[in-house]
């Protein structure tokens, strides 16, 4: 059979490819239309494909199935999955051909389960701990999210937090399993849940009740209103300013990609801020403007809206006046 590069156009289609692989390699590219380094890799894949017939090579276009790309955080293109036996054994970020041909050779020639990572592996996932620990001036490693806590101990840290107003990010150590046992090591803590403050340890749920018992928690943990005002101070940074995954030179995401091309034709000076780059950011600005999704627009400390309306404005003829503020 000749070899071929498949596309999973759903969940269910993702998941049927992940149970078919077996104990064979599945290399899933996710991707995007507007990004031209995907397609370049999408042309590696096809090469690849054919020096490799016993691995499935999958593209998986990341902004049309958001439920597998959530899953497995991805928050850029082109990102490249490694699976064996239906677990993500490895992870590479960017259009890195040479690595991603080194990855390939090196996973489908090992016939161990799981494969046994190098030193570089460890490195990239010590350099994404430290980031993820980092990621937001409160952060909770918890079994579930903070919506929906799936174990007793993280509910209780939860339930603490929101009773003394920390603002706080979450990541549910139950969707990746590098993470879940990278931290125990990182971190020298066995047990989840761990609480990070300004990227340093804390500890968990007993080491939190003894500081609330003391008073210290108050102390140590950053204040709702010092976000408030933090994000009050960005979206007035600028007379206009995008909220967006990415930045003027290289949009994340396609919705970003679109709302930049229509800012750069209206002539109209802004500034952008990357969402990716601070989770509490990225968070907290959903509560503060009401608004679920990004990107954001903001005009003198206003918000404007997403894509969608800012779409509406450009082809109502509104838009320019708007961005001036003299709407």
């Amino acid at each position: 059979m000749a070899a071929v590069l498949l596309e999973a156009g759903s969940p269910g289609q993702f998941e049927e490819l992940l149970q078919k692989s077996g104990k064979s390699l599945l290399v899933v590219h996710f991707w995007a239309p507007w990004a031209p380094q995907c397609a370049q890799m999408n042309d590696v894949l096809a090469e690849l494909a054919k020096e490799q017939p016993q691995v499935t090579f999958v593209k998986l276009e990341a902004e049309a199935v958001p439920e597998v790309s959530e899953k497995y955080e991805i928050t850029s293109v082109p990102t490249f999955l490694f699976f064996k036996n239906s677990q993500k054994i490895d992870r590479l970020d960017g259009a890195h051909a040479p690595e991603l041909t080194k990855r390939v050779q090196r996973h489908a020639s090992s016939s161990s389960f799981p494969a046994a990572p190098n030193n570089n592996t460890k490195e990239d996932l010590n350099v994404r701990l430290k980031k993820l620990v980092s990621a937001a001036p409160c952060m909770v490693f918890i079994k579930g999210s903070a919506q929906e806590p799936r174990c007793g101990f993280s509910r209780q840290i939860v339930d603490i937090l929101n009773k003394h107003k920390v603002p706080f990010s979450s990541f549910d150590i139950l969707s990746d399993d590098d993470v879940r046992q990278g931290l125990k090591t990182f971190s020298n803590w066995p047990t989840f849940p761990q609480l990070y403050i300004s990227g340093e340890l804390i500890g968990g749920l007993d080491i939190v009740k003894e500081l609330e018992e003391s008073g210290e928690l108050d102390k140590m943990c950053p204040k709702a209103h010092n976000l408030e005002e933090r994000l009050k101070a960005l979206v007035n940074k600028a007379p206009v300013i995008l909220f967006m995954k990415g930045n003027k030179q290289m949009a994340k995401c396609g919705f970003s990609k679109q709302i930049l091309e229509i800012l750069n034709s209206s002539g109209v000076e802004y500034e952008t801020f990357d969402i990716l780059e601070d989770e509490e950011v990225r968070q907290g600005l959903k509560t503060y403007s009401n608004w679920p999704t990004f990107p954001q627009l903001y005009v003198k400390g206003d918000l404007v809206g997403g894509l969608d309306i800012v779409k509406e404005l450009k082809e109502s003829g509104e838009l320019s006046s708007v961005l001036k503020g003299e709407n």
